[in-house]
């Protein structure tokens, strides 16, 4: 199956006509065939985006109808999420469920900020004489480069996309050279939805001739970027070149805290959820565990039963629960870093390995490790894979010492039925979010982002909009004295 970059309004081949396979995790197999973008491409992209801004119908659009063409293009996402989900399945092996369903919730996403669209405000200023007016307008900020990796790139792009259009930005999406094909079929619905030329642009390709043409082209003006610390610091240098307003989202090692007096079978599901679900290919996985010692055998027993009754398999199958790892190099860096925990003393629970049963395909079982020495390497990486570590603790304050112990800061959470110590604990704990009670919640209403390691900027929220504009100041003199003479003033 073949796919094309979108550039200027039309689909296109690269430049210089060089493409790449996409392989299904599931089988193995190629499926798909993709253009690679080049530094060309890239700068046909940004200039279409720029001329769009400044001088094609996007510029003259209102407000309003920036937002009905938002609501639009949800509309499109929403009706036809079921495509978006199977495209989405055999190109990164996550489970058809999850990618249709989140393809549908997206679509949220472009109808929240479709409505702040005409409600980006200024304000009057208050200045020392009522004969000099300040005023003060929120302008767009220019070209937006979008960088988001293959995991929930629907949510991750929305989050980008839909803001900077609200705020009449033009867009240049990179999507990841893992799994790249949702995005750009997600072109087809720019261009249905009637947006004009150059406003959404889409590529596709690999780090210097894609990435880091994108991110350090002078005419960028924000970056927003979803990825790993090591790449995130390439963008930054990038930027150096530019001055781009940039923020990032770096996944995490998020601490899930249990409690004695936890609801078990709640917490049970929460964890399941938090570290199983997209087979643990998630930013905000809950893959460190942290119980108290009172319980931890009990629900350590709860969690390898439920493990071991997760249904892995194809991951089209409407039954299957648990589908494959994105790529070969992603299941070999989970099995190196079992291998180092388990050399470095900590005890296989269950999982481990690959499933039987399966002669393709980068499945992995789910894994819990129990890691309660120093520097294990389960416990410490972001491997994002099913692997769940497990450490015990004594009281409050150990736990948020555990939960704070590490580089990232982009999730962490609680389970504990007293509400006092949960809303204390969740502001204790150094990140972003903090979930009591449960797991994996997002909203496009809420802000989304992290400490530490985790980068810095927030997505989602009315506020971040305003990330998306600079403000310009209007001063305005409205006596109907002339201006005194500059070389006649007389000193008071």
């Amino acid at each position: 199956m073949k796919f094309y970059l979108y550039i200027d309004g039309e689909f296109c081949e690269a430049s210089d006509g060089r493409r790449f396979d996409t392989i299904n995790p599931a089988t193995e197999e190629v499926w798909a065939s993709v253009p690679e973008a080049g530094e060309a491409d890239v700068d046909r992209a940004v200039e279409a985006a720029t001329r769009a801004g400044r001088s094609g119908p996007w510029a003259r659009m209102s407000a309003v109808e920036r937002g009905r063409l938002l609501y639009r293009l949800g509309d499109l996402l929403k009706e036809k999420s079921r495509a978006f989900g199977e495209i989405e399945t055999r190109d990164t092996g996550k489970i058809i469920r999850e990618t249709s369903s989140q393809a549908a919730y997206m679509a949220g996403y472009y109808h929240y900020y479709a409505g702040l669209a005409d409600k980006i405000e200024g304000a009057v200023v208050p200045t020392a004489t009522d004969d000099l007016l300040a005023i003060t307008t929120r302008e767009p900020i220019g070209v937006v480069a979008a960088v988001v990796p293959w995991n929930s790139q629907m949510l991750l792009s929305a989050a980008k996309i839909a803001p900077a259009l609200a705020a009449g930005n033009t867009v240049v999406v990179k999507a990841s050279e893992d799994g790249p094909t949702p995005l750009l079929k997600f072109a087809e619905l720019v261009h249905e939805a009637g947006f004009p030329p150059g406003v959404v642009n889409v590529v596709a390709g690999f780090g210097e001739r894609c990435g880091r043409a994108l991110t350090a082209h002078p005419d960028v003006a924000r970056v927003a970027f979803t990825g790993g610390p090591v790449a995130a610091r390439e963008v930054i240098r990038n930027t150096a070149e530019n001055f781009a307003v940039t923020s990032l989202e770096l996944g995490g090692k998020s601490p899930l805290i249990v409690f004695e007096d936890a609801d078990l079978d709640n917490a049970t599901n929460g964890i399941l959820a938090g570290i199983f679900g997209a087979s643990g290919q998630s930013c905000v996985a809950g893959s460190r565990l942290l119980v108290h010692e009172a319980i931890r055998d009990a629900l350590l027993e709860r969690l390898a039963s439920r493990a071991a009754q997760i249904r892995i398999g194809d991951p089209m199958s409407a039954e299957t629960e648990m589908g494959p790892l994105c790529t070969r190099r992603q299941r070999d860096g989970v099995e190196r870093a079992i291998a180092e925990t388990l050399e470095a003393g900590g005890e296989l629970i269950c999982g481990g390995r690959r499933p039987g049963g399966f002669e393709r395909g980068f499945y992995f079982e789910p894994t819990i490790l129990c890691t309660e020495g120093e520097a294990m390497a389960s416990y410490e990486r972001e491997l994002f894979g099913p692997v769940l570590s497990l450490r015990s603790f004594r009281d409050e304050d150990e736990a948020v010492h555990l939960a704070n112990d590490n580089a990232y800061g982009l999730a962490g959470g609680a389970f504990t039925r007293d509400l006092g110590r949960g809303i204390r604990v969740g502001r204790r704990i150094r990140s972003g979010i903090s979930w009591i009670n449960t797991w994996r919640v997002v909203s496009p209403a809420a802000p989304f982002g992290g400490f530490k390691l985790s980068g810095y900027g927030r997505e989602g929220g009315q506020d971040v909009i305003y990330d998306y504009t600079r403000t310009k100041t209007l001063w305005i003199n409205a006596s109907e004295v002339p201006l005194a003479d500059p070389f006649r003033m007389q000193l008071k």
